[in-house]
This record gives structure tokens, sequence and C-alpha cells, in this order.
């Protein structure tokens, strides 16, 4: 803190900024809480000859929020691997991503850095389907891209390092950068995969369709069972709990502490005004009980002493309190015996 008493601008910042990541943290434990109850409140239902009679019985043939399991099947035509023999699939993500290492300026060390600098993705319509083949029922799964936690399965994956030569070594060290090489990675969500669906499910004529749900909920298209995916969100919120727990007790902990200090300041501030009132009126007895002629010599005496006349300018409170022999014999760190504040400096005042 300041002498006056006040905050210093790194401790406000401090603390402003300690209070926004603590708003931040909790409003994304906030948000992340509400996905996992909402996750706790879906509707299992399960993919067999009953879903078309659960769904009609179900207020305007909708489920808001419902949970469904089955097999990936094409509906009419299906996606090719690029690289690898005999694998099919009904979504494929193509992309190339560049990896480099770039010189911080700051820290003085090559870190690694990847962008990506090409990325495709293609789809066909597909259903889910139950894994018994006696049961005729499917699931149309609409805007699959659309999910939170699309199951791509990475079917290829290459990296391709770059060739560099001498001249290229030099110019790279020159500028910060040093291309390492780009990676080339296929992903596929296969025909016959096993995918949790979470959204509305809602009966349309005669199919039934797996869409994005209404009021802002979740949705999801994962490889996971439904309850490793809801512990996966359990444990999400933990984690944010954890954090912004941490950070509320430190903010409160900078809270606390600066509001301490600046009580003990402002206490400090009445008692040596408590002390220079008790002495100026001690000085006033001692001036009002003496004679006319000793009044000057009391008034200009030395206030530890009151025996050897004032001769130093105590720097920066500017007192002028005390002779040289008394200044020298204060004790380390010299403090200004009327407020108490430390001394700088002293400036040796001469009476002509």
């Amino acid at each position: 803190m300041e002498s006056g008493g006040r905050p210093s601008l790194g401790q406000v910042i401090l603390l402003g900024t300690s209070s926004v990541v603590t708003a931040v943290l909790y409003s994304v434990y906030r948000q992340k809480a509400q996905v996992a109850q909402e996750l706790k409140g879906a509707k299992r239902i399960h993919l067999g000859e009953d879903l078309k009679s659960i769904l009609s019985e179900a207020p305007g043939k909708c489920v808001p929020y419902a949970v469904i399991e089955g097999a990936v099947r094409s509906v009419k035509e299906t996606l090719n691997s690029q690289f690898v023999e005999n694998c099919k699939g009904v979504i494929q993500r193509l992309t190339l991503q560049e990896h480099k290492m770039v010189w911080n300026r700051t820290t003085h060390l090559w870190n690694d850095c990847s962008k990506i600098i090409h990325q495709r993705t293609n789809t066909v319509p597909f259903d889910l389907v139950p894994h018994e083949d006696s049961v005729d029922v499917a699931v149309r799964v609409l805007r699959p891209l659309d999910s939170q936690d699309l199951g791509l399965e990475t079917v290829y994956k290459k990296f391709h390092p770059s060739v560099q030569s001498f001249t290229d070594v030099i110019g790279h060290y020159i500028s910060g950068e040093r291309p390492k090489g780009i990676q080339e990675t296929e992903e596929m969500l296969k025909v016959g995969a096993t995918l949790t669906g979470v959204g509305e499910l809602v009966l349309d004529s005669s199919s039934v369709r797996l869409q994005p749900p209404k009021q802002g909920m979740q949705y999801y298209l994962s490889s996971q069972d439904f309850d490793s995916l809801l512990q996966r969100q359990e444990s999400s919120v933990r984690l944010w709990k954890v954090l912004t727990l941490v950070f509320g007790f430190a903010t409160c902990a900078a809270l606390f502490f600066l509001l301490r200090k600046h009580y003990v300041q402002r206490q400090e501030r009445l008692r040596l005004r408590q002390l220079e009132k008790e002495f100026q009126e001690h000085e006033e007895q001692l001036l009002s009980g003496a004679k006319p002629e000793d009044r000057e010599s009391l008034k200009s005496a030395c206030v530890v002493c009151l025996s050897s006349f004032k001769s130093c300018v105590f720097l920066e409170c500017g007192h002028v309190c005390s002779c040289t022999q008394c200044y020298r014999a204060l004790p380390e760190p010299k403090r200004c015996p009327i407020c108490r504040q430390e001394i700088t400096r002293v400036i040796p005042l001469f009476n002509s």
C-alpha cells in the first residue's frame, strides 16, 4: 500500500484480475453443472419395436430430451476411405495440420506450434438401428455436425516431415519460424459403429428423427455409452468447481489482506495523531506554566531532551523537533518523534 493507506495500482489490478477470473470460472461451472443436470434428466428410450408407440403417446409425438443407442447404417450410399481399403463410413473428415517451431523472444526457447491449414468434412444421411437384425426400426439422425461429441474414429494418420536445405535453415533461424512438417489425418464414423445419441426424438408420420434439442440443451452423438458420457460431464463439473473455489479463496484472501493492511495503517495514523495532539497539549502546559523569559527557549527546545535547541529538519515529514545529539541517539530505523514517519534525510537548521 501507499503511505496514504490506499491500495497501490498493482494491488488493485491483481485483485480485479482475480475477481474477473473467479467470475468467469463460476460462469463456466454453472454452465457445466446445468449440462450435467440436463443429461441426468434425459429420458432413456430403447431402440425397439415399441419405439413408435412410445412416441405416439408422448405430447406432440416428441420427447424433448431423449437418449437412444444404436448401430450406424447408411441410408443409400457410403463414403470410402481415401487411405484404408474396405473402410466405409457415413462421416469423413480430412485434416491437414502444419507443425512448426516458433522462437519465443521472451523465454528464448523454441516452442511447438500447430495450425490447421485445410479441413474438409463429408457426410451422407444415416440411421441408428438396433444391433439385432430381426428388429425393423430406424431413427434418422439429422444435422450430425451440430453435435458436441461426434464419435469419429481416426483411421489414418501420417506425418510428412519438411525437407530443408542449409539456406532454408539459416532463413528459418533469422525469421524465428522453423517448419517441422505436415500431418495428414482421416477420421470417419464407420458403418456399424455403436453411437449414443442425446437430443430431441420426434415421430413424423411413419419415420422417427433425432435432431438437435430446443431450449439451448446440448446435442450429443458419442461413441461412448450414456453412463460414460454422463460420468465425463460430472468429472468436468467437479474440476471447474475446484478451480472456482481455489480462485475464489485466493480472491477473498487478497481482499482480506488489503483490508487488514488498510485497517492497520489507519489505526497507526490515528495513534500518531493522538501522540501529536498529546505532545501539543503537553507543550502548551509547559508554556503556560513557564515564566515569560523562558517561553521562547521552551518553544525552540528539543522535544526529546528539552535542554538543547532544535537543530534538525526531518524529511520527508518536515518536522523540526530534535537536536543533533538526540537525532543520532534515535534507534534504527530512525523515525520522527512527532509523527513516527521514517526519516529519509536530515537537513541541519541554523538559528541566526
